[in-house]
């Protein structure tokens, strides 16, 4: 693939993404940089839910998702469990102008996405 894998030991990410194939690939990617466990949740209620089953130590998100938006389900996400390193995977990033996070465009780069991980986790203090 090319792109040089993070130190994350059996880290934990949440896919919040409601188009299977790309949550898939999301996941492949993040498994190449060193993840180990994945949740993938395709609305708000089933992020928040999977969140607090098991605290993610990354979560990347599409900005529309069934029944609501990536980004609400980040913000519900953080006010139950913190500031928790996010990167937005998304054709619709005129969207989060605002949102200060990590923003990847589809189609996805792996390396780009390995970049923005990277830069999620280095900003979460």
């Amino acid at each position: 693939m090319g792109v040089s894998a993070v130190t994350r030991s059996q880290g934990h990410a949440l896919i919040i993404e409601d188009e299977i194939l790309i949550a898939l690939e999301v996941e492949a990617l993040l498994a190449a940089q060193g993840y180990s466990s994945f949740d993938i949740a395709d609305s708000p209620q089933e992020a928040l839910s999977c969140a607090l089953a098991r605290a993610p130590d990354l979560i990347t998100a599409d900005f529309r998702i069934i029944g609501g938006t990536g980004l609400e389900a980040v913000e519900a996400i953080e006010a139950k469990l913190g500031r928790i390193p996010t990167v937005f995977v998304t054709g619709n990033a005129d969207q989060l102008a605002n949102a200060r996070r990590a923003i990847v465009d589809k189609p996805i780069s792996p390396r780009r996405l390995a970049e923005a991980c990277q830069q999620a986790l280095d900003s979460r203090a």
